[in-house]
């Protein structure tokens, strides 16, 4: 009976290993088809390094989490098994999605001026510029969830900046996250105002200080080197 569990766990430990190999391959044919293989296979890549900087976030605060899984020109997500035990908590792993995915965004920009790489330098802005997207302050992007641990009200801030960026440049993704973000809007609208919600999202003046210089430099590190790649990238071709 034992040797059967043991079976049973290594199966669903090897299930999770393929649903995320399966689904980041399907993400580089995807990209592919339009990309090239080794931009959808970088491009992947700074995918999952970005997800990873979350689920090692959440495994530091004793979270059980799941393995990423991928959705072609969706992006990919982390299953949060149990919700955070506060604001703070969810901010702490919001952060690190975007801070680690601009560590890996960083690498390709040095190893492409080392060598001179379109490619790498291509993959650095799309790296960048990905990860300054989830930095929008409205959830479930990455930025409404550090941004609630100021105030749950910035997600107002949000809802505006989904809808410039869809006349911008329109794109069925945006309508998408506009859909998952709308509740999240209303709530802020109508307020927080029971006992738990209250609870959920009290933190010190320290705390919030500190994630909103985080927030605030790494916006604005990331809009910085956006706008510098994407003014180097037309001169390269």
């Amino acid at each position: 009976m034992l040797k059967l569990l043991l079976l049973l766990f290594k199966g669903a430990k090897l299930g999770k290993l393929a649903l995320t190999g399966g689904t980041m391959l399907l993400s580089v044919i995807a990209y592919a088809w339009i990309f090239g293989w080794w931009y959808a296979v970088g491009f992947v890549g700074l995918i999952f390094v970005h997800e990873m900087g979350h689920y090692l976030a959440a495994r530091q605060r004793g979270l059980d989490v799941g393995a990423p899984t991928f959705i072609p020109f969706v992006g990919a997500w982390i299953e949060l098994k149990q919700r955070p035990h506060d604001a703070e908590t969810e901010a702490w792993i919001g952060l690190a999605g975007p801070l680690v995915g601009s560590l890996g965004a960083l690498a390709c920009y040095f190893a492409a001026r080392a060598s001179g790489s379109q490619l790498l330098l291509a993959l650095a802005y799309a790296g960048f510029f990905i990860n300054l997207f989830n930095l929008i302050p409205v959830s479930p992007f990455d930025g409404g969830r550090v941004s609630a641990v100021l105030s749950p009200r910035l997600w107002l801030l949000g809802a505006p900046i989904l809808v410039a960026l869809f006349f911008w440049r329109p794109s069925p993704l945006l309508i998408f996250m506009a859909i998952l973000a709308a509740p999240q809007v209303m709530q802020a609208i109508r307020g927080f105002r029971s006992p738990e919600q209250q609870a959920y999202y009290a933190a010190s003046a320290e705390t919030r200080l500190g994630y909103g210089l985080a927030y605030l430099g790494l916006a604005a590190f990331l809009a910085i080197m956006s706008y510098e790649l994407h003014q180097q990238l037309p001169r390269l071709h």
